[in-house]
C-alpha cells in the first residue's frame, strides 16, 4: 500500500513538472500581429513575465551591444544600458526601476516585460500564453507608412520586397535621414546597369519606397555605388555611395556602414516573419 502511495505521488509530481515545463514553453512572442520565431521564449518567474531581451528588442528597431556584463540597447537618440543582476536600467542617463533583476539562461538575457513597454513606448500584453507586443504606428508628414519596399537587381532578373512592422520602417526610415551627407550634383551616368563604361558612373543597388496603407509612395530613396573596373586614378574625387531622394530628385553623399546597418535590419526582419516576397525573377 505504501508502494503505490509513493508511486501515486511520485507520478502526480511529474505530470506537474511536465505540465508546468510546456505552459512556460508555450508561450510565444507576438509583434504587430507576427509570431516572433526564437529559440528562447518568455518565461515566468517571480510571478512576472521575463522576456528575452535580444528577440523582442530588435524587433523594436534597437542595436543590442554586450560591454562586459551589460547590454546597451540603441535605437534614434535613445541608449539603455541593463546590467545583469541589478536592479535599475539607465535610460539617456535617467535610473529606470525594474521588477525583477535581469538575468542570463540559455546565453539569453531576461527582462521584466514592463520594462520592454516602457523603454519602447508600446503596447505589451500577457494573454493566452502569449506575449503581445503593438508598437507605435510611424508616420512620414502626417501619414501612417504601413511598409517599405525594397528592389534590387542581379545580372538577370531582380527582386522585390516588403518589410512590414513599425519599427522596422522607422528604424530603415531613420537610417536614411541621418546618414545624408553633403547635398551633390548628380553624377553623369547612372543606371541599373553594372556595365557602364565611362569612368564616375554609377551603378544603383536598391531602392527604397515608403508606402502608406492604400500602398500610395510617400518617399522614395535610391542607393547607387560608384563603379570602381576602372584604374584608381581615374575615379579619384568619385564619392563611394550616394543616395537619390526620387521625390525632390537631388542626390546626397552617403555611409557605407549605413547601408549595412539597413542590411541587418532587413536580414532581421526576414528572419522573423516581417519580410514578404513580391516578386523574384531572378534567373
Amino acid at each position: 500500500m505504501m508502494k503505490k502511495t509513493c508511486l501515486g505521488f511520485f507520478v502526480a509530481i511529474l505530470l506537474c513538472i511536465t505540465s508546468s515545463t510546456a505552459y512556460a514553453a508555450a508561450i510565444q512572442i507576438k509583434m504587430d500581429g507576427v509570431t516572433i520565431a526564437s529559440d528562447v521564449l518568455p518565461e515566468i518567474k517571480y510571478k512576472r513575465i521575463m522576456v528575452p531581451l535580444r528577440a523582442i528588442s530588435e524587433n523594436l528597431g534597437a542595436n543590442v551591444e554586450w560591454s562586459n556584463s551589460a547590454v546597451i540597447l540603441s535605437k534614434n537618440d535613445m541608449n539603455v544600458i541593463i546590467s545583469l543582476n541589478s536592479s535599475t536600467a539607465v535610460k539617456n542617463g535617467e535610473k529606470m526601476p525594474l521588477d525583477v533583476k535581469p538575468y542570463m539562461k540559455n546565453n539569453c538575457m531576461f527582462v521584466p516585460l514592463r520594462f520592454i513597454a516602457e523603454t519602447f513606448e508600446c503596447n505589451v500584453n500577457y494573454s493566452k500564453l502569449a506575449v503581445t507586443v503593438d508598437t507605435k504606428p510611424f508616420l512620414i508628414d502626417g501619414v501612417q507608412v504601413k511598409t517599405t519596399q525594397l528592389e534590387y537587381h542581379m545580372i538577370m532578373g531582380g527582386v522585390v520586397q516588403q518589410v512590414y512592422g513599425n519599427a522596422y520602417n522607422e528604424a530603415i526610415h531613420h537610417i536614411f535621414v541621418k546618414n545624408k551627407g553633403e547635398k551633390v550634383e548628380a553624377p553623369t551616368n547612372y543606371s541599373w546597369n553594372l556595365n557602364l563604361d565611362i569612368p564616375g558612373s554609377y551603378y544603383k543597388n536598391g531602392q527604397y519606397e515608403f508606402l502608406d496603407q492604400e500602398g500610395n509612395r510617400l518617399v522614395r530613396f535610391d542607393v547607387y555605388s560608384l563603379i570602381r573596373s576602372f584604374p584608381s586614378e581615374l575615379l579619384t574625387g568619385y564619392p563611394e555611395t550616394l543616395i537619390h531622394d526620387a521625390y525632390k530628385d537631388e542626390w546626397f553623399l552617403f555611409r557605407d556602414k549605413a547601408i549595412q546597418s539597413i542590411e541587418h535590419i532587413i536580414g532581421t526582419a526576414a528572419r522573423n516573419g516581417f519580410l514578404t516576397t513580391i516578386s523574384n525573377t531572378v534567373v
